[in-house]
Formats: structure tokens, C-alpha cells, sequence
């Protein structure tokens, strides 16, 4: 017997599928015969994926200038699982980890490695802050909560420590098992060249499409060099939106390139959520249809990749095994504005609408699945 059986679940390839949970796992993927305690059918009318994840969020609600409520940002939106990226350091992360037990989305943590998190614009600006030992023992004490670390490296953040603490973020990281490290990118100094010389396999530079001088595309509008080997090296690129890093022109450049997103994140708050440009993770994966990605593209950077760039080795996949995770969407064919993050606005054609959202097999429905009288199943 089933937990919950999903059937005639349209894929983004077009393919229709039923899907079995069981205990919190999926059971059953394909034509599945069987009873379940509950039975939903998508007559093939509505798509189904894994879980989206978003990769950079901010949802510690006694931040005082990023914050929010997980379940705001989470599963009223469809997505499963958030990733708080640096709102805490050592100091807080009991605290967070405490407060997200009640959530209905799953919350996991970077750690800042200044160790009062973003308490200022410039927690990285005192060197003091960098405290290797609160780092570890956080690390050990949480260590199915914090998933990585996480480092501001942009001028208003580190002051006049240009690279230094990147350097001490890179020997935090090998001294705890090599943990992701995320590096958010923004003015200089110091030099984005002087950052990706200095990243390795598996790190990630978040605001990767930022319109800032120091941004991934030379004045020409080709990739950097320093951007480019460290692709090589198996560095990865995460969106990042926010209110101030996410540029649709050089998004499209290069995406015309190939340089596409391994991760698309919102960098999500209470501010840029209730009045953009961000909104949630839905409103930013849409404004990947206007620079050149396709709907498999989107939400293999919100699944699948999403979990392979934090190790969230349970997490991303429509397989026997993998996390009841899931979400039911649709594609709205309607012309509506996109904005950046400079103000600059594109005619959409179509944007996803979230409708529900299956957490550890819990059937949870969106605000916007609330609000479509059509979903009735």
C-alpha cells in the first residue's frame, strides 16, 4: 500500500508518468499498479518535477536587514526546500536551525564565515569576525543543517580586505571536508579575476548575471578568461537574483554563449519579495524563457543540478529512493513585464504558476493553486 499515488503527471519532455510515495520516499515511477491511501490524477493537464530547490535565500526572521519566513519563500510558492545563504554565522545558527523545525519547507544553511552572519553590509570588513574554530564546531554540531559555507566577497562587504577573506574561506573549506563554498560576487575590489583564480571544483559564484563592472563578460561581451578556466575546473554558476545582481542583457549574451546557469536562485527577502523584482522562485525561473533557456533547462537548474552543486544527494531526481519531493506546475501562455534587478523590463510570453507542492509525501497546495479554481484534485 502507497502513501499517495500522483498519475498522469505530464514531465517537461512531454511524457506522462505516474509516481508512488511511500514513508516520506519515492516508491514507484513509471506505470504504477497498486492501492494508496490517496490518489490524485493530473489527467496530463499539469506538470510534475522534483522538488525545486532554491539555492540562495535568506529566511532567518531576526536578521536585521535580509529576512523572512521560510514557508512565505517555500511551499506557498513550490518549492520544497531553501538554502540559506550567510544570513547566519556561528553566533546564530542554533537559533535559525531551532526556528525552521516548524517549517513546512525543508531549510538548510551556508554559514557565513563571519561569525555574527549579516548582521552589517560589511560583516567580512574585520578580520576578527573570521573565527575558524566557531566554524568547525558549528559544523560538527550541525551537520545535517549546514550544507556549506558561504563568503561576501564584493567591496562593500570585505572593506579594505580586498582578498583575504576569500583566502581564509578556502582554508576553512579543506579543514571541514571540503565543504561547498558559495562566494557572492558584486563591486570590486577585489578583481573578479583576483576570486576565480582562486576557486576550485565544486565552488560556486552566485550573481553570476550581475550588470556590474565587475561581472563575468568583458566590455567586449565575452567571457572573462578567469570565469572561463575556472568553468574548466568544475567551478559552478548560481543565479542569485536579488534586488541588485541579475542583469537580463548580460544574462542573454551569455546564454547565447553557452554559459548557462548550473543553479537559478531568487536571493530571495521580504523586501524584494513583497515588491520585487524578485517575487519567487517561480517569477525568476520565468524570466529564463526571455534569454534564451528552455522549460527543461529551467527546471533541470531548480532540481537535479540544484542538488548536485550542495550535495543534497537525496534530493533532485523523479527515482525510487530519491525524497517525496515534488511540484506541480503549469506554463501560462500570457504576455506579462519581467524586470531586472537595473530596472529594465522585457515582454514575457509565458511564466510558470506553482500549484502544489509534495514535501516528504505531504500534499501542500500553493497560493496560486488556492486561487485557480481548476485545481480541484
Amino acid at each position: 500500500m502507497f502513501d499517495l499515488i500522483i498519475r498522469n503527471a505530464r514531465l517537461t519532455d512531454e511524457s506522462l508518468i505516474d509516481i508512488a510515495l511511500r514513508d516520506g520516499k519515492i516508491a514507484a515511477v513509471g506505470t504504477v499498479e497498486g492501492e494508496a491511501k490517496q490518489q490524485r490524477d493530473l489527467a496530463g493537464r499539469y506538470y510534475l518535477s522534483a522538488g525545486w530547490i532554491d539555492s540562495h535565500v535568506h529566511c532567518y526572521p531576526k536578521s536585521p536587514i535580509y529576512h523572512d519566513e521560510a514557508d512565505a519563500i517555500g511551499v506557498t510558492t513550490g518549492v520544497t526546500t531553501v538554502i540559506d545563504a550567510g544570513s547566519t554565522g556561528a553566533d546564530d545558527i542554533d537559533d535559525f536551525y531551532q526556528l525552521t523545525r516548524s517549517a513546512s519547507t525543508q531549510v538548510y544553511a551556508l554559514l557565513n564565515i563571519a561569525r555574527t552572519g549579516i548582521v552589517t553590509q560589511n560583516e567580512l570588513a574585520d578580520m576578527n569576525q573570521i573565527d575558524k574554530v566557531a566554524v568547525r564546531d558549528a559544523v560538527q554540531r550541525l551537520p545535517g543543517f549546514i550544507v556549506g559555507i558561504k563568503a561576501r566577497i564584493s567591496s562593500s562587504v570585505v572593506g579594505n580586505n580586498g582578498i583575504k577573506p576569500l583566502l581564509r574561506a578556502k582554508e576553512i573549506q579543506q579543514e571541514n571536508g571540503d565543504l561547498p563554498l558559495m562566494v557572492h560576487i558584486g563591486n570590486n575590489p577585489p578583481n573578479l579575476d583576483e576570486i576565480a583564480d582562486l576557486l576550485t571544483s565544486g565552488d560556486i559564484i552566485t550573481h553570476c548575471y550581475n550588470g556590474k563592472p565587475n561581472r563575468i563578460l568583458t566590455p567586449a561581451g565575452q567571457l572573462r578568461a578567469s570565469v572561463s578556466q575556472a568553468l574548466q575546473r568544475g567551478v559552478r554558476l548560481d543565479v542569485g537574483h536579488g534586488s541588485a545582481s541579475f542583469s537580463f542583457e548580460v544574462a542573454r549574451v551569455a546564454i547565447a554563449q553557452g554559459i548557462l546557469p548550473h543553479s537559478i536562485s531568487s536571493d530571495i527577502y521580504c523586501r524584494n519579495r513583497i515588491s520585487g523584482p524578485v517575487h519567487n522562485l517561480a517569477h525568476v525561473m520565468s524570466k529564463f524563457f526571455s534569454v534564451g533557456m528552455t522549460l527543461p533547462q529551467v527546471i533541470d537548474c531548480v532540481t537535479h543540478k540544484a542538488a548536485d552543486g550542495l550535495r543534497l544527494n537525496s534530493k533532485g531526481r523523479l527515482a525510487v529512493g530519491f525524497d517525496a519531493d515534488l511540484t506541480i506546475f503549469t506554463v501560462k501562455q500570457e504576455v506579462r513585464p519581467f524586470v531586472d534587478s537595473a530596472g529594465d523590463r522585457v515582454q514575457g510570453e509565458k511564466h510558470l504558476v506553482p500549484l502544489a507542492a509534495v514535501v516528504a509525501g505531504q500534499w501542500i497546495v500553493t497560493d496560486e493553486g488556492k486561487g485557480n479554481h481548476d485545481f480541484d484534485l
